[in-house]
């Protein structure tokens, strides 16, 4: 620790001590051999943390302890479209349910780290003109939260904390350079530099879904026309499907009655059924998305890309027609050094990274509290 922190070890004893009495860190143990160094690690019992991931139509709540494992995991419906009064309290409503039913007290959560679906302004704590949340925008949502529950809330993107969640706990763990890209109604990137999300000059950083791939294509939550989320996210997922199934009823989706009710999850289920339409309209999305996805190589270099969201269950179905596009249209030096690959924690990824958020905040008030 000494070497790692540029500290004296004097330094570093008084330090750890002064932790140590505080409760934040204890020992564990000793290494087996050598000077037999004090094996020491942050104490999982100091308190809990709550990560937040709101969805277009659904809410993860995790209650997780100080070492980042996972206590206690909630998914329930929600429709976005409801506004920030509606969701928030029921947001809250979940909250205090879930640590009564752990027999937690809400004295015991430190922080709180919560993701939306939309581009946060990170020093204002609300989202700013966002595709799919009307009635959002310039909402005060971080200072409301924290308000309601008496506790420090931190606000994030859903997937700039999908890429955090997958960097610290998931298939990117430790790498330099790493993206993720979310693709559910919405689609989204998360960019990770030596760990730090770069959020860019307005939050905005990582919006890939509005990448114009058609100026011919069919018309963006945003306004323009021909984005990639409205070839590839989730409705137009399911308004291929329908149009489909209304000019040709050879596929198990035709089951579904009225054909205006089938989703994006019906076309994923089918593809992974073995239905063969189902299946080339992932493959066509996924080739869309690694079409998008090459001009993020170009610019950004990563060195791995983790794709979650909902249609990434499909696993190489989808995968491989991304990997694909980005191998033919990306320079040939930044396509030969970029891992492509489902994540790891699967729908969690946000959620998780909402945990890592509210820890790190959570820590930075601990730090303070004691100068």
């Amino acid at each position: 620790m000494a070497r790692e922190l540029n500290l004296t070890r004097a330094a570093v004893t008084s330090i750890i001590q002064d932790l140590s009495k505080a409760g934040l860190v204890r020992e564990v143990g000793s290494q087996p051999s050598g000077r037999k160094p004090v094996v020491l690690e942050i104490n999982p019992n100091f308190g809990k943390v709550i990560g937040i991931d709101l969805g277009a139509t659904h809410m993860t709540l995790i209650v997780a302890n100080y070492a980042g494992q996972v206590i206690r995991e909630v998914e329930t419906p929600l429709e976005i479209n409801d506004g920030p009064q509606v969701c928030l309290t029921h947001v809250i409503r979940q909250v205090r349910q879930t640590l009564h039913d752990l027999g937690v007290p809400l004295s015991e959560v430190k922080a709180v780290g919560m993701g939306v679906p939309g581009p946060v302004v990170s020093e204002k704590g609300m989202v700013s003109s966002p595709p799919i949340m009307p009635n959002w925008d310039h909402f005060p949502i971080r200072d409301y939260m924290a308000e309601q529950l008496g506790v420090p809330v931190t606000l994030g993107n859903d997937a700039e904390l999908g890429a955090l969640g997958e960097w610290a706990y998931g298939a990117g763990r430790g790498e330099k350079v790493l993206a993720y890209i979310k693709v559910g109604t919405g689609i989204g990137a998360g960019l990770l530099i030596d760990g730090k999300i770069f959020h860019g000059a307005t939050g905005t950083a990582g919006e890939i879904g509005h990448i114009v791939i058609d100026r011919k294509g069919p018309k963006c939550t945003c306004g323009n026309y021909g984005c990639l989320e409205a070839f590839a996210g989730g409705r137009a997922i399911a308004r291929r499907a329908q149009d489909f199934v209304r000019k040709n009823q050879r596929s198990r989706l035709a089951e579904i009655q009225p054909v205006e009710a089938i989703r994006a999850k019906d076309v994923i289920a089918a593809a992974r059924r073995g239905d063969l339409p189902a299946q080339q309209i992932i493959k066509e999305v996924g080739y869309a998305v690694g079409s998008a996805l090459s001009s993020l190589v170009n610019l950004f270099n990563p060195s791995m890309i983790v794709v979650g969201g909902q249609v990434s269950q499909c696993g190489d179905l989808f995968l491989e027609p991304m990997r694909k596009a980005v191998d033919e249209k990306s320079l040939r030096v930044a396509a030969d050094h970029v891992c492509i690959a489902a994540a790891y924690l699967g729908r969690r990824s946000s959620g998780i990274g909402a945990v890592v958020e509210a820890l790190t905040i959570a820590l930075h008030q601990f730090a303070d509290d004691n100068e």
